[in-house]
């Protein structure tokens, strides 16, 4: 009997979710008013075509001003170009290009995302914003429009928001927000090479006066928009191309030094050893404990309460994505050890309460071990929330785009949290924002097998004709 049941329910609920995915089957009967060949077509040809500028063979890989990077963003400049945007690259490495519309002193509305990569990427993150946003003012462009919008709008190609480089994300936006400061020009990446000199090495020379003259003047900005791949499962599991972004997670990334005493692995006793890479695995497991159940670690106190931990507890997320020692070879106890850490959540509070426990428990297992430690913060963004209005009208255009595209009258648009950081948040201090989720495939990404479906494409940049068309 209760195996009967159990078929019962996967019965009905196969079709109810059959039925909800069945009004998103994209109709034919629009084609030629939907704009196929430029929204859907031609913006896959050039994500895929995007995908394949990398600085790694065998893998898709694009960091701050590399030499994919600087020929990714000489692409998308041509693609600007071709919309009839007109394009320059700022003192930064980010590809601008602007439509002046009907008035070229009112307010402008940007439009953004980054071209660059984590190792190891997929083709969609970044990319499928700024593309979808070209390929809408393409459209424009092709009904003769372009000209008559109210307000100016400028699509931006940040160089760098994942932070590989230089362990420092929302270079590029952050300048233009005005929040990046000055001593961010002299960070080394691994080499040894610092952003400045990443700069000239591309023929841009920029001083610290430059970096401050690229703040956008807030009277001068309507707002800015984000189009990005959720990196999530939500959509995907409720059977929605869309949906709109309510906010996004603080974050905290850390960059953690274990020192010990290096020794020969096999003269020195187990009971005598100072061993940097042992602590460090011990605060690793630490660190994922404390994430896990933050309700073990942290009490009712001033420092947190009942709605804090229940917080924590939805969406606290911590990541070890990179470990080193030296000098790193298999028969020598390491003398230092470094990893990094990534901790984000919801409540900015929260976040701050379990990063002093984390410090505690941290000191005390290095003093236990006989080892040094040093953290240091190498970015803080706290938590934003998308701006009401904005996200409103982003709504509408989802609801107009997918009705439009299926012919049926659609459910609500799901409104969602993000947990990845977006660019969205260091704009958050020029200007107003909202952001659009498109579905992506398993809710993977950060990896090759990040994938979005051509018809959510198709969605996303019709989503953005309809915004422009309605409210710009």
């Amino acid at each position: 009997m209760a195996i009967s049941s159990s078929i019962l329910f996967c019965y009905l609920l196969c079709s109810v979710l059959s039925n909800v995915a069945s009004s998103f089957m994209y109709s034919d009967d629009r084609r030629d008013v939907l704009f196929p060949q430029i929204l859907k077509e031609e913006a896959v040809t050039r994500l895929d075509e995007l995908g394949k500028v990398s600085d790694a063979n065998g893998y898709l890989q694009r960091t701050f001003m590399s030499p994919a990077s600087v020929r990714a963003g000489n692409l998308i400049r041509q693609w600007m170009e071709d919309a009839g945007l007109r394009t320059w690259v700022d003192h930064l490495g980010n590809v601008h290009g602007r439509v002046e519309g009907l008035n070229a002193s009112a307010q402008a509305l940007l439009i953004g995302s980054h071209l660059d990569t984590v190792v190891d990427a997929g083709i969609f993150d970044g990319s499928l914003g700024i593309i979808t946003a070209i390929s809408a003012l393409k459209v424009l462009k092709s009904t003769g429009k372009l000209g008559k919008l109210k307000r100016p709008v400028e699509v931006i190609a940040f160089s760098d928001e994942e932070g590989v480089r230089f362990q420092s994300t929302f270079l590029g936006s952050a300048a233009l927000a005005g929040i990046l400061p000055v001593s961010a020009l002299r960070v080394s990446d691994k080499s040894g090479v610092t952003v400045l000199d990443a700069l000239r090495e591309n023929s841009i020379d920029i001083a610290e006066e430059s970096l401050l003259q690229l703040k956008y003047d807030p009277a001068s900005v309507w707002g800015y928009i984000e189009v990005h791949i959720e990196q999530g499962p939500v959509l995907e599991w409720v059977g929605f191309p869309l949906g709109v972004v309510q906010g996004i997670a603080g974050q905290t990334r850390l960059k953690v030094t274990v020192r010990g005493s290096q020794g020969h692995a096999g003269t020195v006793p187990m009971s005598m050893r100072q061993d940097p890479m042992t602590a460090a695995a011990e605060l690793i497991v630490l660190l994922e404990r404390l994430c896990k159940h933050p309700k073990d670690f942290l009490s009712y106190d001033g420092r947190s309460n009942g709605s804090t931990l229940e917080s924590l507890s939805s969406s606290l997320v911590c990541t070890v994505g990179e470990i080193s020692s030296w000098p790193s070879a298999s028969n020598v106890i390491p003398g230092e050890v470094t990893f990094t850490v990534d901790l984000r959540a919801i409540d900015d509070a929260g976040r701050e309460t379990v990063l002093y426990e984390l410090s505690n428990q941290l000191y005390q297992i290095c003093e236990k071990r006989s080892v040094s430690c040093i953290v240091e913060r190498k970015h803080d963004a706290n938590a934003v929330m998308c701006d009401g209005d904005l996200s409103s009208q982003l709504k509408s255009a989802s609801y107009a785009a997918l009705k439009r595209l299926t012919g049926a009258t659609q459910h609500e648009i799901p409104v969602i949290m993000s947990g990845a950081g977006h660019d969205a948040m260091a704009m958050s201090h020029l200007t107003k924002v909202g952001m659009l989720f498109v579905r992506c495939r398993g809710g993977i990404s950060h990896s090759p097998a990040e994938h979005v479906l051509d018809d959510d494409v198709w969605a996303a940049g019709l989503a953005v004709l309809a915004f422009l068309e309605t409210h710009v």
